[in-house]
């Protein structure tokens, strides 16, 4: 055994593909920003004023996954802070949380608490009333005049996780405050997130919004043929592959990070396997591993309520009694799980549309069947590979505590 892995150690330590992998890993920020300069000048416009301590309009920024959203709010944001920060003038503190992490935003204390941290401030994890935390905040922001500019990063996960109601509140606390004064800047992947919104919560948040387009193959080729520059040793990546990684990511909505983790991925496997060249085949074992691990990060990041379901579309799939699974029998299964794990059960119209949002997803197939006298229904199949069934399992039990 020591010898072979004394082998996969010297394979490691002699690497001859990758001369920088960071460059491709998601949270490196390039020096540039390529197809992307009509929208970084329409978010610095937006919130350009706040240089002078001016409260600027909430902004939101709609587009699919890999679009550059992050990057250039990150960006501006950035710019914006630096600039601040030559004048000598504290009047802009922007914080940044994602929502899309555990134990962050999965309850309206938490957003809060990363809030306050984020600015110097500290509250306990659990324990405190929520309108407590909101006075903490404010008493903490404003003793001075200045701009808390917050960026919430996948926004309409938070709103899946909690309600709406807490970015009503974050708004209306502009009419409490005596100095300081609080913008959003909401990054969501849905682009229907504001319909989805209460319409009191709407028309609070609702004065600036900005949809990025999708890269077509052509822009993508040209932001991987930049990072693979820098990425790899030379003469590594043999022809085709930048345009199959270009090909699959439009086939994607245009996603720069799917492309990216495509490359990277594809290079470890040539890394693992001894190969000195990076070529196609290489791309599409990249490929099947990604999707697995997508599914299964959406599986375990999903609010509890999905996971629920989730497992009783997967209970069901397993009993060799049911030869079709039909929307009913999903929510009696589903009612069952939520007695035995103590969770209070959705309404079934509820639970039908967390089931038509795994068929978005592709975790299940959803085909709607008549049913004669009963009506129509829809009949469900659960599309997990097989290799990827036994973890997702494992995922769910672990978290919803079975």
């Amino acid at each position: 055994m020591t010898v072979k892995l004394n082998k996969i150690f010297d394979s490691i330590a002699g690497n001859i593909i990758f001369r920088d992998k960071s460059v491709l890993q998601i949270n490196h920020t390039p020096g540039s920003i390529p197809h992307r300069d009509e929208q970084i000048e329409a978010v610095a416009s937006i919130l350009a004023p706040s240089l002078r301590g001016d409260r600027v309009s909430n902004l939101f920024v709609y587009g699919k996954t890999g679009t550059g959203k992050t990057l250039c709010v990150q960006y501006v944001t950035n710019e914006i802070s630096k600039r601040v920060k030559e004048t000598g003038e504290d009047v802009l503190k922007v914080i940044y949380v994602n929502c899309k992490l555990k134990k962050v935003a999965d309850t309206e204390y938490r957003i809060l608490a990363e809030i306050i941290n984020r600015l110097g401030g500290s509250v306990p994890a659990t324990g405190l009333p929520t309108d407590s935390v909101y006075n903490k905040f404010i008493e903490l922001i404003d003793g001075k005049k200045q701009v808390i500019l917050i960026v919430l990063d996948e926004i309409d996960q938070a709103v899946k996780k909690i309600s709406d109601s807490f970015l009503y509140t974050l708004t209306r606390l502009n009419s409490e405050l005596k100095n300081a004064q609080i913008s959003i800047v909401g990054i969501s992947n849905s682009l229907t997130f504001m319909d989805e919104l209460d319409p009191r919560v709407r028309s609070s948040l609702g004065e600036e919004e900005l949809v990025f387009p999708p890269y077509n193959a052509l822009q993508l080729q040209e932001i991987l043929k930049k990072r693979a520059s820098e990425a790899f040793n030379e003469g590594i990546l043999s022809e085709g592959v930048i345009a199959k990684c270009a090909a699959f990511a439009a086939r994607e909505h245009g996603d720069a990070r799917r492309a990216l983790d495509l490359l990277r991925v594809a290079g470890e496997l040539a890394e693992r396997s001894g190969i000195k060249k990076l070529d196609v085949v290489r791309i599409d074992e990249a490929n099947s591993k990604i999707e697995k691990d997508k599914m299964l990060d959406i599986i375990e990041s999903e609010p509890k309520q999905f996971q629920l379901v989730l497992f009783a579309i997967m209970s069901l799939s397993q009993d060799e009694k049911m030869n079709k699974i039909f929307t009913g029998d999903i929510y009696n299964k589903y009612e069952e799980i939520c007695r035995k794990t103590k969770n209070e059960a959705l309404t079934q119209r509820r639970v039908s549309d967390i089931v038509a949002e795994f068929d978005m997803l592709g975790l299940i197939n959803a085909k709607v069947v008549s049913k004669g006298r009963q009506g129509r229904t829809r009949e469900i199949k659960l599309m997990l590979p097989e290799n990827v069934r036994n973890k997702a399992r494992e995922i769910l039990i672990e978290s919803l505590n079975l």
